[in-house]
């Protein structure tokens, strides 16, 4: 789609040069008045505007052509406006600059310098626009969690929810979806947000070692406990404790994992004494762990003590543009790191991030972004410095049935919104039947907007 570019003058024969000069590049729109100005900006929401300050019903003086500027600004203080002047009105044109004109230019135009000045324009008005938006959201994140699809939105009311709780969670979701993020989230949002926030990844320790790790010992209790030390659970006492992989503790520790929880109380490794120990228990993993509880490799008990309540984290290639926002987000931070402020992904590489599976998900799209600002020579990163196929050139991924249920979980989302949530007209716009189009919700896990 072709970016909109407002051109505004009295001229007929001038609109006309101008239009055949850049209408290859540009959505063209056209005014001959102030009037007529504001109604096509209000509509067309141009990021760009050619302005000539010699309007009627005054076109020898630039009173209403600075008039213009002024309300055009007054919607919109991001758009790009370049003003055309005389050279006898050199003078008025740097007054308009001052009033917050990107830039001008003085008659006769010469279409070569405008077209460099046009592009230029664009990619200021866009990357402003994106920074924006960026810090928008940004400002609104949940906790350090960005996003703004519906499964993120789902995820953002549950943590709510379930902060002010006392309840152990479990964090189910794919590697690199958030899960350590996700626990900082509700821990934050908690009565224990002042205490500690303990976190160990159970599938990184050796099995020799983890309940030490987690419960301490007592000097002496085995070769090279020469001090007494306390282990994770403990030093969580007064807030909370982040399980990550809990499905990797051995079987035998989990009898004592499974007491801590009942009873709020550990022996240290070698110890005798029964500890009181007042953490909150969030666990996660990427594991199936009711395959474990099939194959007896993980307790049942403890199954249910830890997942009083479950959280599902929702891969990235299921947050719809959510990828984007991640991915601008990310660029502009590594980007600033590395001095290199202003990067901005080429078109190509848009589309290979929408089109990716992401099968590492966030942490696959951080490593990526990061590796390429660190990599790349210049500012405008393509799909090939990170490594990824053109959009147009990967192959699908994605089942045809996934495809279609994502096309119809599009479309109903869009005729609910359209209608505000009026089922019956959203359905007669689809050409299904009411309660058709409620089994599709249900399906699709689409709710009515509120």
């Amino acid at each position: 789609m072709k970016p909109k570019l407002l051109i505004v003058d009295d001229d007929d024969e001038i609109r006309t040069q101008m239009r055949w000069a850049l209408t290859r590049d540009y959505d063209i729109v056209e005014a001959a008045d102030r009037a007529s100005a504001v109604e096509a900006f209000r509509s067309a929401h141009p990021f760009v505007v050619l302005l000539d300050l010699g309007l009627p019903p005054h076109p020898a003086t630039p009173e209403e052509g600075l008039a213009t500027l002024s309300e055009l600004l007054a919607l919109d203080s991001l758009v790009k406006i370049v003003v055309i002047s005389g050279q006898s009105e050199k003078e008025t044109a740097l007054h308009a600059v001052g009033a917050g004109a990107y830039d001008f230019l003085n008659k006769p135009v010469e279409m070569e310098v405008l077209q460099v000045l046009l592009k230029r324009c664009f990619h200021v008005a866009r990357l402003e626009r994106e920074y924006r938006e960026l810090q928008r959201l940004q400002g609104d994140s949940f906790e350090g969690l960005l996003g703004s699809s519906a499964p993120m939105l789902g995820l953002f009311d549950s943590i709510r929810k379930v902060s002010t709780t006392e309840a152990p969670v479990l964090i189910l979701g794919e590697s690199g979806t958030g899960k350590e993020i996700t626990a900082r989230a509700i821990h934050q949002r908690s009565g224990r947000k002042d205490g500690p926030f303990v976190a160990i990844n159970c599938g990184a320790i050796p099995e020799a070692l983890i309940e030490s790790e987690l419960f301490g010992h007592e000097r002496g209790s085995f070769t090279g406990a020469h001090v007494q030390r306390k282990g994770r659970i403990e030093t969580a006492s007064g807030g909370t404790l982040f399980l990550d992989e809990v499905g990797e503790i051995p079987l035998l520790l989990q009898v004592k994992l499974l007491r801590f929880l009942q009873e709020q109380t550990i022996e240290r490794v070698g110890g005798r004494q029964e500890i009181h120990v007042d953490a909150r228990v969030i666990a996660a993993t990427n594991a199936d762990l009711k395959k474990g509880l099939a194959l007896g490799t993980f307790r049942e008990d403890l199954y249910y003590r830890l997942a009083v309540v479950q959280l599902t984290l929702p891969p990235l290639r299921e947050r719809d543009e959510d990828v984007i926002l991640l991915a601008r987000s990310l660029l502009h931070r590594f980007a600033a790191e590395n001095g290199k402020a202003g990067a901005a992904f080429a078109p190509d590489a848009v589309k290979g991030i929408r089109s990716y599976a992401w099968p590492g998900n966030v942490r696959e799209l951080q490593n990526r972004i990061r590796r390429a600002v660190i990599m790349s020579d210049g500012k405008r990163l393509s799909a090939q410095d990170l490594e990824l196929p053109a959009g147009s050139e990967q192959a699908p991924t994605q089942t045809l049935k996934k495809a279609r249920e994502s096309l119809e979980r599009t479309m109903l989302k869009e005729a609910l919104g359209k209608h505000s949530g009026n089922i019956s007209t959203a359905a007669t716009e689809l050409g299904v039947s009411r309660p058709t189009f409620y089994e599709l919700m249900e399906k699709l896990g689409v709710e009515k907007p509120e």
